[in-house]
């Protein structure tokens, strides 16, 4: 097995609580495999880059992303709270909002709707368009360094259309 650095460790440390224990180890090695991938990031790339190309449980790996028990929004708050530690540890805090309109066809895309397309709508001319609304977050935060504010994400989305919710008994 890939053996994570210790200093790796001790910085994602505070997001081992969104995972169940068995769930955490794969966590941390698709992660390591993430930063470090040049090119295709997919699980057998990672893997692969990593010495585990030939493992024998590799198949839990690919169960890590479609059936392991975690916990998203938990890990948004523990990043946002890591990310106001950081870069905005006084003063105020200003949370930016982004909506991108994700253009996806096909019979099991159920969440899709139909929206105003940003890109090629203008004042006079409107632009429909089908796809899939993602709704991300992201802490403004002025980065001495840059010389400028940065958007650091925290937290992304999906904003089913009204139609779906309704299908599925939920509130829009």
């Amino acid at each position: 097995m890939f053996k994570t650095p210790k200093w790796f460790c001790d910085v994602i440390a505070p997001f081992a609580e969104m995972f169940t224990c068995p769930t955490w180890s794969n966590a941390q090695t698709l992660l390591i495999g993430a930063i470090l991938a040049p090119r295709k990031r997919t699980i057998s790339a990672l893997l692969s880059l990593l010495g585990l190309g030939e493992e024998t449980g590799f198949a839990k790996f690919h169960r890590f992303l479609s059936q392991a028990r975690w916990f998203p929004l938990q890990g948004s708050r523990i990043l946002l709270n890591q990310l106001l530690a950081n870069f905005v540890p006084s003063g105020p805090i200003f949370i930016g909002v982004d909506d991108t309109l994700e253009r996806r066809h096909g019979r099991k895309i159920a969440a899709r709707g139909i929206y105003r397309d940003p890109v090629r709508s203008s004042h006079g001319h409107f632009v429909k368009a089908s796809g899939l609304r993602w709704l991300s977050l992201m802490l403004l935060a002025p980065i001495p360094q840059a010389g400028r504010v940065w958007a650091l994400p925290f937290l992304t989305a999906l904003v089913p259309s009204s139609r779906y919710a309704q299908t599925q008994g939920k509130r829009h």
